[in-house]
């Protein structure tokens, strides 16, 4: 089975563990926001730093923060090149090593925050608006269904990669992917019948 990146709850007594999850949403949060507002050649670097400070803060290890670096390695390289050629390398840097920090910090949080505890504190900061027609408790299933989904997605690709390659196929993109596309979209189906059986959705 693959493992889900956003399952990597890790129980421990760090100072990050004992933290509520509402202040370590918001500091990702402005996080993002300084990632898009600052710009300069060592941002980029300092941010990453700040996230590995982090990972250490809450005990994690390297391997752990590998592990969630390493699907972002193609995309990074890729992202790397083509700032490289359109701007240039400082931008290029720049730019990965700021994905890479918000990386590094998502994974913190997952790690050292329990999927529980994460949903119930959304739920709770979107009660303030219902006055503005917020469904908190929609909001959160939403959450919740999503987080479901991603590793059963990754499961299904895992499934469709090996029976293509049982099947002398594994170079065909169309043998990986139609499959594929087509037992997500079943999933997703079967998943909202389920809910509009239970009255969950209109």
């Amino acid at each position: 089975m693959t493992a889900n990146p956003l399952g990597l709850y890790r129980p421990g007594a760090s100072v990050l563990h004992r933290l509520t999850p509402g202040p370590k949403l918001l500091g990702l949060f402005v996080l993002g926001m300084a990632v898009l507002v600052v710009r300069g050649p060592w941002t980029g670097a300092g941010f990453l730093a700040l996230a590995f400070g982090l990972a250490a803060l809450g005990h994690l290890s390297i391997g752990t923060i590998l592990r969630s670096l390493r699907g972002f390695a193609v995309v990074g390289a890729l992202l790397l090149a083509f700032n490289a050629w359109q701007n240039d390398w400082a931008r290029a840097v720049e730019v990965v090593t700021d994905l890479g920090a918000l990386i590094v910090t998502a994974t913190v949080l997952t790690a050292t925050t329990s999927v529980d505890d994460l949903l119930d504190s959304i739920v709770r900061g979107l009660r303030p608006f219902r006055r503005f027609g917020v469904d908190p408790d929609r909001v959160g299933l939403t959450f919740s269904l999503m987080l479901r989904a991603v590793p059963e997605t990754l499961d299904l690709a895992a499934e469709t990669r090996d029976a293509a390659r049982a099947r002398g196929l594994e170079r065909s993109i169309r043998a990986r992917t139609t499959p594929l596309v087509l037992r997500v979209v079943a999933r997703a189906r079967d998943t909202g019948d389920a809910l509009h059986a239970r009255g969950v959705v209109d």
